[in-house]
């Protein structure tokens, strides 16, 4: 348990990042902060004395404490190197080590340096992160959402850099509360393109596995139903299993049951990415259910599971690598005080044949 003087710093100090206590502004009083925590006298000044070594607050006497503006982030003041934060949701599994090799690749350059943490897709980890990033002195940032598909109550960071004009682009997703700057892939148009190729085969009994906490799933899943749709298909919610970051660890349980219970209504599975449809690939063999010649799968991403695992899976492209060079040059491009850069970037996927994908006839329904 940390002691109660940093519990203060660490709640005052957050104010200070979010904006919630701007620059100039003064705080409570000693004695109003000693209520508003139920602490001590002593433990206040001393939460006090600590932000102000470290430049959060500045003391005036007689008059009381305010916000300094030693904080701030001064572009390039901090060093001759400039800074670059990037937060992704993952840093070291799926396509997430390509999009940050494509990052440094532009960054090495122009000899920029790298400042790297990741959220796992908590809120509360994305927090931590971004006030990590501004009490660094970063230049510039890079940030793939967390939950983005979610209310995110940290929307405040976002507002202070750019109240702060440091330059910020997101990728993979974006949050809809927000007018920023993004690359994406085109999602839609990605399980669109997925749901064609197996109609195109003579599948009519597609099912989806869908993540519904980010943006993309929501998105694939709207391309999903536009496929069916012009196809002039039903959907089907109960060919549907949905899951989020919570009970990603339990989807290998949940195909099963999912799979036990439809896999007589089903000839083909549309998949949120890779990982999800290997994880599918899996539970089919547990099961004794070839694939494809029972069930066809197509996964999203094009990622390394898609290339080195036992079977290829038939799936769509993702920029990754170029996704993460992309988005550093816009970072530096517009420090460089570059003004006519894209606002809104889709990248359009294509589709990758494998051999998880049969083709039907009226013979062999």
């Amino acid at each position: 348990m940390k002691p109660k003087y940093q519990a203060i710093i660490d709640d005052i100090k957050s104010k200070i990042l979010s904006g919630e206590y701007s620059v100039g502004e003064q705080i409570p009083t000693e004695s109003a902060l000693q209520e508003i925590y139920k602490v001590s006298r002593h433990t206040v000044r001393k939460a006090i004395l600590e932000l102000s070594k470290e430049g959060f607050l500045r003391s005036s006497k007689g008059s009381g404490t305010y916000v300094s503006n030693q904080f701030q982030i001064k572009s390039g003041a901090h060093s001759n190197q400039k800074t670059i934060g990037v937060i992704t949701t993952y840093i070291s599994d799926y396509i997430f080590p390509s999009i940050i090799r494509g990052i440094e690749r532009r960054l090495n350059e122009d000899n920029y340096s790298l400042l790297l943490a990741s959220t796992n897709n908590e809120i509360e980890q994305e927090k931590k992160a971004l006030e990590m990033m501004l009490s660094s002195g970063i230049d510039g940032l890079i940030v793939e959402p967390t939950k983005s598909n979610l209310y995110n109550p940290n929307i405040s960071y976002y507002l202070s850099l750019k109240k702060q004009n440091v330059p910020f682009i997101m990728i993979n997703a974006y949050y809809n509360e927000l007018d920023v700057p993004f690359l994406c892939l085109d999602d839609v148009q990605s399980s669109y393109l997925a749901t064609n190729e197996l109609i195109s085969k003579g599948h009519t009994q597609i099912g989806l596995i869908a993540k519904m906490d980010d943006l993309q799933g929501k998105h694939r899943m709207k391309g999903y139903i536009k496929a069916l749709e012009e196809a002039r298909l039903p959907f089907q919610p109960e060919l549907v299993l949905s899951f989020n970051t919570e009970t990603k660890p339990a989807l290998g349980m949940n195909l099963k049951d999912f799979l036990n219970k439809h896999l007589n209504e089903l000839t083909a599975i549309v998949c949120y990415n890779d990982e999800v449809a290997f994880e599918l690939v899996n539970v089919c063999r547990q099961l004794d259910i070839p694939v494809p010649d029972k069930l066809s799968i197509i996964g999203q991403d094009n990622s390394f599971l898609a290339k080195t695992s036992f079977i290829k899976l038939t799936t769509l492209t993702h920029p990754q690598e170029q996704m993460g060079y992309d988005a550093a040059n816009w970072i530096i491009k517009k420090l460089q005080g570059k003004k006519d850069l894209p606002y809104q970037t889709y990248y359009q996927p294509r589709l990758i044949e494998g051999e998880t994908v049969k083709e039907l006839n009226k013979e062999n329904p």
